[in-house]
């Protein structure tokens, strides 16, 4: 089957700069602000830059809550990252769907600065579906997990104003 891509924006408040920073820091967030979503994260290699590999560990209950993950990891690499125009992209490497609905995907984020203060995350992923495999309950997912994961670092950012400033 040939890839498949979905795109999402979102928009956001939060100046671009420190979503951006918030994003790939998200093994370190993401477990203080969804605990009932994710139970630990964390870089299992590298030091942050291009190349590095984090794990997400979901909660037993994650299905329940989030219907957009489960299963009860997922390992991202970090394949691209330009600090300057606050984009960057993450691959799957294990965990998630991967073998068992999709072969592949990969997720670029871009964050553009709005006029009014905030920004614009806009998101691409592109997946390759598994041979007889039907993906779109799996798209509506991802959205919800994306916007999910942008929200929660937006509240965060919103309530603390000096964090990844």
């Amino acid at each position: 089957m040939s890839p498949s891509t979905w795109t999402l924006e979102i928009e956001s408040p939060a100046p671009a700069a420190r979503l951006f920073k918030a994003l790939l820091d998200w093994h370190n967030l993401a477990p203080k602000l969804l605990p009932n979503i994710v139970a630990s994260a964390a870089g299992v290699q590298g030091d942050g830059s291009v190349g590095s590999v984090r794990q997400l560990n979901f909660t037993s209950g994650v299905g329940a809550i989030f219907a957009a993950m489960p299963f009860g990891y997922v390992k991202e690499r970090l394949d691209f990252v330009d600090f300057d125009k606050f984009e960057c992209k993450h691959s799957l490497v294990e965990g998630g769907d991967l073998g068992k609905k999709i072969e592949s995907a990969s997720t670029q984020f871009k964050f553009e600065q709005t006029s009014k203060g905030g920004c614009v995350c806009k998101v691409v992923t592109t997946y390759k579906p598994l041979p007889g495999v039907e993906n779109k309950d799996e798209v509506a997912k991802g959205k919800e997990a994306v916007t999910g994961t942008i929200k929660a670092a937006e509240a965060y950012l919103l309530a603390n104003p000096g964090a990844y400033a």
